[in-house]
């Protein structure tokens, strides 16, 4: 199978895709579509290469899942159990990494604007470290701790400006996260005078990246700001969208981040979409084929852009497949079913002679996807779906119309 799908993925002798172990169409049958469908092993090899790969070469690390790729309990539970840290970006990633059980001591608190009330419930539940954003967050912190003590890590912004979509760059001077490094001696005495025990540097660049230089430059600026117990050089490192894509290994990746990091120095690292967007894929019913002489041919699914928004925010590359017939030569554009020209999840994708009925599927959807999900025309958002060796799990149920009335008052 194509490297864009989930590991483990196979072909059955009908044609059919299997994915841990499961037969996608029966999942469509017995699930509805649209469904997000993951390899349960496909996440637990990620996480354990991400280990692997920094205990082959030094002692000192911390992997930490960014858990807004895919914030679920049991996504949650499943990185608990491999060993990972964990990293929430507001109050509500807090509460389900807390109730996918994790330590508060190993949870990592992010967000350029926490709020007073984020802040407070962190303190409560024992958040080990929060990383600090801005100085407003350093008179917060003071008035709510009031010489308790915390342990935090300043955010900076480094000057790197990766090859990746504006949106998703977070590492340049012009970005709205983190002190520029001429604030940080300020930063670090206003911390200190504020009872917080300041215990290393945070820095992201962005996120989809494929040049692994960005990450060796990082490492050297954040060197370069005196020496430090922690160094947290983020996350970011991209994925395979589409067979042409040829991201660098997590391997590659870590000896990138280690190989000019100081003697002695703990260096951690945020990986969310890399542990998680292979693993995963979304299912489909196609319902009507449209096909426009001269124009194109528009294959209309039963989700859009409710449930990936990534096409329509950054011009994302998708490819797609009819579940049960791999390959074809049919021109096509995968078109979503919201009021809304722009709800195109997949333009100019080959597809084998599309018909209402068939279940499509699209690869590479395990990061986001269920993050940024939506009710957009009303649309109840999708279940999860954990499959692994033939037995499929629901770890998120489909929501209903009723959901869309629950909090009506």
């Amino acid at each position: 199978m194509s490297h864009v799908f989930p590991l483990g993925s196979r072909l059955d002798e009908r044609g059919r895709l299997e994915v841990g172990g499961c037969d996608v169409v029966e999942l469509a049958r017995e699930h509805g579509t649209p469904a997000y469908v993951y390899a349960e092993e496909d996440i637990r090899a990620r996480a354990r290469t991400y280990r692997e790969a920094f205990a082959a070469r030094t002692e000192r690390f911390e992997v930490i899942y960014a858990s807004k790729a895919l914030p679920v309990t049991a996504v949650h539970r499943l990185m608990v159990e491999e060993g990972l840290a964990c990293d929430a970006a507001s109050g509500g990633e807090l509460h389900l990494a807390l109730a996918g059980g994790y330590e508060p001591a190993r949870v990592y608190m992010h967000g350029n604007n926490k709020t007073e009330a984020e802040l407070a419930y962190a303190l409560e539940r024992g958040v080990g470290t929060i990383v600090v954003d801005s100085f407003d967050e350093i008179d917060r912190l003071e008035r709510l701790l009031a010489g308790a003590p915390q342990r935090v890590m300043l955010r900076v912004r480094p000057g790197i400006r990766p090859t990746t979509h504006s949106y998703i760059q977070t590492g340049q001077e012009d970005s709205k996260f983190g002190f520029g490094l001429a604030e940080v001696p300020l930063a670090v005495e206003r911390c200190a005078a504020a009872g917080l025990a300041l215990r290393g540097l945070h820095a992201h660049i962005g996120s989809q990246v494929l040049d692994l230089g960005a990450y060796e430059k990082l490492t050297e600026v954040l060197a370069a700001i005196g020496e430090w117990p922690l160094i947290n050089l983020g996350g970011g490192l991209g994925i395979a969208y589409t067979t042409r894509d040829d991201p660098p290994s997590i391997e590659e990746y870590v000896e990138a981040l280690l190989r000019r990091a100081p003697r002695g120095v703990t260096v951690l690292c945020e990986p969310g979409r890399s542990l998680v967007g292979n693993a995963g894929v979304t299912l489909y019913t196609v319902g009507t084929v449209k096909r426009i002489p001269g124009v194109r041919t528009y294959v209309g699914v039963d989700g859009g852009m409710s449930d990936n928004l990534r096409p329509m925010l950054y011009g994302a590359r998708y490819e797609a497949e009819v579940a049960d017939r791999f390959g074809g030569g049919e021109l096509c554009t995968i078109a979503g079913m919201h009021c809304e020209s722009g709800d195109i999840l997949v333009r100019d994708v080959l597809l084998d002679d599309p018909r209402p009925g068939d279940v499509l599927v699209v690869p590479a959807t395990g990061a986001y996807g269920h993050a940024m999900a939506n009710n957009y025309n009303a649309l109840p958002r999708p279940p999860i779906v954990f499959c692994t060796h033939g037995d499929a799990r629901v770890v998120v149920r489909r929501e209903t119309y009723e959901d869309l009335t629950a909090r009506d008052v």
